[in-house]
């Protein structure tokens, strides 16, 4: 029942070399096999205007590779990040990025990468995934980004992907405040294109998933000794795997209340509900209408 049990260490070697692991111990639970290993990189770093790293990590492919991987303001990431992750376009791969300001509030991020998920010796075909990543400050509180990328998987010819994404925070009384993010994303779905059985087989530009989520979350700061914050928080998503094909939408609606015991979230409680609806119900598969009530704690040191 737990779900992760990371131990990360970083080292900054001098003033221009860093060096960050990360493994999940709660992988052995069930089959650790290209599994336990998050992050093996090095990064090197010039100045706030250029900085590369090599190595396994997640390429900033929007706002959810880009949060701290030990911060889980709800029950979990969205259902795009996993579909995303599995096909390749995000989460954790092995390559290269650089990244930095180019002016102002202006940042960029590119980078290559094998794009066949983590701990894996080799790629798996001759392509390297390409991806770049500009976002910008409007205004003190509100950040908005777009992605896109160009890759393939196990010989599954070229594909791409795309999506743009923001994050807000807005104070509304003393000791209260809302963020709020969401992010839309559409892309190449390598997995049901190589798995498809079809004849003739369809083009890989018929095969690809959508969505999108918005993420509100109501903080009160309550400083008490023992509990920091209060969050009151409903994450709405829509997605589709294969909206081109036998399309068949997920929303997924998850309540979350959070207790938060300790400052930079180093203790948090979390209760909620995740409900899932599909357009069609196919039974004996995980693909149907569901809810689930959860229990969650979060600690960090």
């Amino acid at each position: 029942m737990v779900k992760r049990a990371r131990i990360q260490t970083k080292a900054n070697i001098n003033d221009h070399f860093s060096a960050n692991i990360m493994v999940n111990f709660a992988e052995f639970s069930g089959n650790p096999t290209n599994k336990v290993l998050e992050n093996a990189y090095v990064r090197y770093t010039l100045n706030k205007h250029f900085n590369v790293q090599a190595g396994e990590f997640r390429p900033f492919f929007g706002i959810e590779d880009a949060m701290p991987v030990d911060i889980i303001r709800t029950l979990d990431y969205s259902n795009q990040y996993y579909a995303f992750g599995s096909n390749g376009w995000q989460s954790f791969q092995i390559g290269m990025s650089i990244f930095g300001d180019v002016t102002g509030p202006l940042r960029y991020y590119a980078g290559v990468y094998n794009g066949n998920n983590r701990n894996q010796p080799s790629d798996d075909d001759d392509t390297k995934n390409m991806y770049g990543r500009l976002e910008t400050d409007l205004g003190t509180n509100f950040t908005i980004g777009i992605n896109a990328a160009l890759g393939s998987q196990a010989g599954s010819g070229t594909g791409s992907a795309w999506g743009g994404d923001f994050l807000a925070k807005i104070p509304l009384a003393d000791k209260w405040s809302v963020s709020l993010s969401g992010e839309y994303k559409n892309g190449s779905h390598f997995a049901h294109y190589n798995a498809s059985t079809l004849n003739p087989k369809p083009d890989l530009n018929e095969f690809r998933m959508q969505g999108f989520y918005v993420f509100p979350i109501l903080r009160y700061e309550w400083h008490r000794p023992r509990v920091r914050a209060i969050e009151f928080s409903s994450r709405y998503e829509y997605f589709d795997e294969d909206y081109k094909q036998a399309g068949n939408v997920r929303q997924t609606v998850i309540p979350n209340f959070n207790l938060v015991f300790a400052d930079n979230f180093y203790v948090a409680v979390q209760l909620g509900m995740s409900l899932d609806f599909f357009e069609r119900d196919i039974p004996l598969t995980t693909t149907y209408t569901r809810q689930l009530g959860y229990a969650q704690l979060q600690i960090r040191f």
